[in-house]
């Protein structure tokens, strides 16, 4: 390192000051990647699971090296980065960077207007009021609603809690854009790589009108 043998393997220095070499090859920095997944319904996201279960990385190419931004449990689906940036990725998780994300929600049975109101503007969860959120119904057919919910924070299962306090049973969960970035036309397990111009999408705020309903073979 800049010169001298470092003997000591837990050494930390940053790949941005030294210059190191391993072998007589310099060691760089890699360029920031980030993969956008369409998770399918069922997948863990895990690297591995004790109990044999598909995980998301049964999904993805197996290089270069890749960690979940934030996850979604095994019963919901929809739009989950990957990157191999943890500074990055922690910034867009930072609570305080109130990144929007959107879920399309299947609930039995359906709720009021006045209640999606109510729901959207005065929530509590653990004896905290929730930030104000956008709901609005995308469609009904008499025994089930489709929602969509607009969040400005990530509570650990916070829709699916909120309906439950409701009495309502969540019968598809679908995370289907962050900021103003959206699935598109990916179907669940397919996934591609963000390209760079993309990225500044993910801090946009949406329009709940910004968002199309996923056609059913995305479902």
């Amino acid at each position: 390192m800049d010169g001298c043998r470092i003997h000591d393997p837990e050494a930390r220095f940053a790949l941005s000051g030294p210059k190191i070499c391993v072998d007589g090859t310099e060691v760089t920095a890699s360029a920031r990647q980030v993969l956008l997944l369409h998770k399918p319904r069922g997948v863990i996201t895990s690297r591995r699971d004790e109990k044999g279960r598909a995980t998301v990385y049964d999904l993805l190419p197996r290089s270069p090296w890749l960690a979940p931004v934030g996850r979604l449990d095994q019963a919901s689906s929809g739009l989950l980065l990957f990157s191999n940036d943890p500074y990055w990725a922690q910034q867009l998780l930072d609570p305080d960077q109130h990144v929007a994300k959107t879920y399309h929600v299947q609930i039995r049975p359906p709720l009021s207007a006045s209640t999606v109101a109510q729901l959207a503007a005065g929530s509590v969860l653990d004896g905290e009021h929730c930030l104000p959120m956008q709901i609005r119904e995308l469609r009904c057919g008499g025994k089930t609603q489709w929602l969509e919910f607009i969040l400005q924070e990530g509570r650990n299962r916070q829709i699916r809690r909120l309906l439950a306090a409701c009495d309502r049973e969540v019968l598809r969960l679908i995370r289907v854009a962050v900021g103003n970035l959206s699935l598109g036309k990916l179907r669940p397990g397919e996934w591609r790589w963000l390209r760079s111009n993309e990225e500044d999408l993910l801090r946009q705020t949406p329009s709940p009108r910004d968002i199309p309903c996923l056609p059913p073979e995305q479902l």
